[in-house]
């Protein structure tokens, strides 16, 4: 730790956490892109697939790309907006549901082993710094 900056520190640790996620993952044949998905739609509800392409900031065709796969599983399902016959809409389905449900109490169960080694106080610090750090929440 001698000569490394606080930002080789910090992405020596997300790259652990990311790879901790991916073990999360695997076992569910999920991959991280549509576990966002996922989260994003238990969060926002049923929408556009244009509107999902916005909270993934990614380009549509590869959103359409993540739903198939998501579809596949049937975790999403798909329905034409009956405000618009031209755009689908996305929605998880009950399967889709309990595992977005089951992601977030694994990488919670992750999370606490992660940081379990750091006394409270400095879990409250890392707490507080990471929030002021967040500028906005993308999704």
């Amino acid at each position: 730790m001698e000569d490394e900056s606080l930002s080789e520190l910090f992405w020596s640790v997300a790259r652990r956490l990311r790879h901790q996620s991916h073990e999360t993952l695997q076992p569910l044949g999920v991959t991280p892109g549509q576990a966002r998905a996922l989260n994003v739609l238990a969060k926002h509800g049923t929408m556009r697939l244009s509107e999902l392409s916005e909270h993934l900031r990614i380009a549509p065709r590869s959103t359409t790309e993540v739903v198939d796969g998501l579809q596949e599983r049937g975790l999403v399902e798909r329905r034409p907006d009956p405000a618009d016959r031209r755009a689908t809409l996305v929605t998880l389905t009950a399967a889709g549901t309990a595992t977005t449900e089951h992601l977030r109490a694994e990488r919670g169960a992750q999370g606490e082993r992660f940081f379990a080694s750091l006394p409270a106080a400095d879990r409250a610090e890392l707490i507080r710094i990471l929030a002021a750090l967040r500028v906005s929440e993308p999704n």
